[in-house]
């Protein structure tokens, strides 16, 4: 009884951190982001959804040769959507990052390398306890190259029977990115002791850095 009544608490703990509570729990919270005071302009970049996307921008922060990484939303019709229309699954959009990054020190191979060794992507809508269609898995493209890249990397998954179920992510052209609202910006970083942060975000990192330990930049937690 006791075991079940713990797993029962635990269970329970872990659902209320999901990714469509963080409104409460930072709704007030104003931050500047990095990226809108500095000069990017030099470097590429890549999007992609994969789950919440305080997740998904601390991921690729660690990764060598990424310089910026912007929360937002992408892949929907709706014009300047809002955090709560998105997060409670009222448009099209989903969760999304844009990744700036140097391509003389990391391949847009190697983010796709990085964006399929950091999720599920056999899960259809969402990453676990994040689930709908605001947290489904799609790798954009900007060019046929890049589909291309994409394309053949989704093959070698199949082909190496690296999942025993299929996969679910989008392999979608990309349109527009709207950045979040300042304070979903380095969410990770700024506020780790955020209960979601520890029990989904920081587990997920760690447990990236760990497959990929060659990929990660020095002095990266």
């Amino acid at each position: 009884m006791n075991y079940l009544k713990i797993t029962f608490i635990g269970l329970l703990a872990l659902a209320t951190t999901s990714c469509q509570s963080k409104t409460r729990e930072t709704k007030n919270t104003p931050i500047t982001t990095e990226a809108s005071a500095q000069d990017l302009s030099s470097y590429e970049t890549a999007y992609f959804a994969s789950g919440c996307f305080w997740c998904v921008e601390a991921i690729f922060e660690s990764v060598k040769g990424v310089k910026e990484v912007v929360s937002g939303y992408s892949g929907g019709k709706e014009k300047n959507p809002t955090y709560e229309a998105v997060g409670y699954g009222r448009t099209t959009h989903a969760e999304a990052v844009k990744v700036y990054y140097n391509p003389k020190e990391v391949s847009f191979e190697t983010l796709v390398k990085v964006y399929f060794g950091s999720h599920d992507p056999t899960t259809v809508d969402g990453q676990r306890p994040d689930m709908g269609k605001q947290y489904r898995s799609i790798a954009f493209y900007k060019d046929d190259r890049e589909k291309k890249i994409i394309e053949a990397y989704m093959a070698k998954l199949k082909n190496d029977k690296i999942y025993n179920k299929p996969l679910a992510t989008e392999v979608t052209k990309f349109e527009i990115f709207y950045d979040a609202e300042d304070y979903h910006q380095d969410y990770e970083k700024k506020h780790p002791d955020n209960s979601y942060i520890r029990g989904v975000s920081v587990p997920r990192l760690k447990k990236f850095q760990s497959k990929f330990p060659e990929l990660i930049k020095k002095n990266s937690h």
